[in-house]
C-alpha cells in the first residue's frame, strides 16, 4: 500500500533551519503532485508548497517564498522541504501529501489521495 513517511522535524530557534523529508512508497508517483501542508494548534491545515513529480515545477505560499525550498530525489522516491530563516509562526505539524495530477487545485487538501503522519516543527524566539 502507499506510504508517505515524514522525518526531520524538531525544535529550533528563530532564524534556524530544518530539512523535512517525505519518503514515498507503494506506487509510482511520476504522475503525482507532492505537497507539504502544515497545521498549527487550533488552526486549519494550511498549504505550504508543492512540486510536480514529473516536470519538477514548484509553488509556494507567499509567507515562505525565499525561505523554503521543495525538491525531490527520483532515485530515493523522496520529497524534501528545506526550511531556512524559520520564524515562530512556522511552528506546526507538517504533513506530506500525494495527489494525482488531474489538473485540479493542488492547494486544497481535497486534491490529495495520500497523507503522511506528520512531523512536528517548533520554532522558539
Amino acid at each position: 500500500q502507499v506510504q508517505l513517511v515524514e522525518s526531520g522535524g524538531g525544535s529550533v530557534q528563530a532564524g534556524g533551519s530544518l530539512r523535512l523529508s517525505c519518503a514515498a512508497s507503494g506506487r509510482t508517483f511520476s504522475s503525482y503532485v507532492m505537497g507539504w501542508f502544515r497545521q498549527a494548534p487550533g488552526k486549519e491545515r494550511e498549504y505550504v508548497a508543492a512540486i510536480n513529480w514529473s516536470v519538477g515545477g514548484t509553488n509556494y505560499i507567499d509567507s515562505v517564498k525565499g525561505r523554503f525550498t521543495i525538491s525531490k530525489d527520483n532515485a530515493k522516491n523522496t520529497v524534501y522541504l528545506q526550511m531556512n530563516s524559520l520564524k515562530v509562526e512556522d511552528t506546526a505539524v507538517y504533513y506530506c501529501a500525494a495527489g494525482r495530477n488531474t489538473g485540479g487545485n493542488y492547494k486544497y487538501t481535497g486534491f490529495y489521495d495520500y497523507w503522511g503522519q506528520g512531523t512536528q516543527v517548533t520554532v522558539s524566539s
